[in-house]
């Protein structure tokens, strides 16, 4: 099984690379049973969209 540290690298990891099909079954398994994961994969998510809207310009920034 699983184990928090594993399931947070691999989401990290799943942004800089394509993760194995093992590795997306065992971190959808995890996050399904794992409440906290599942919340820093949404914070994750959330931050990465952010940046990116930074780097576009679209977040609202003065001109």
């Amino acid at each position: 099984m699983m184990n928090c540290k594993e399931a947070t690298r691999l989401m990290s990891e799943g942004y800089e690379r394509k993760l194995t099909l093992r590795e997306r079954l065992a971190l959808k398994m995890h996050r399904l049973m794992c409440i906290g994961c599942t919340n820093y994969g949404k914070h994750l998510g959330f931050l990465r969209r952010a940046a990116q809207r930074l780097r576009e310009g679209g977040a609202g920034s003065e001109r």
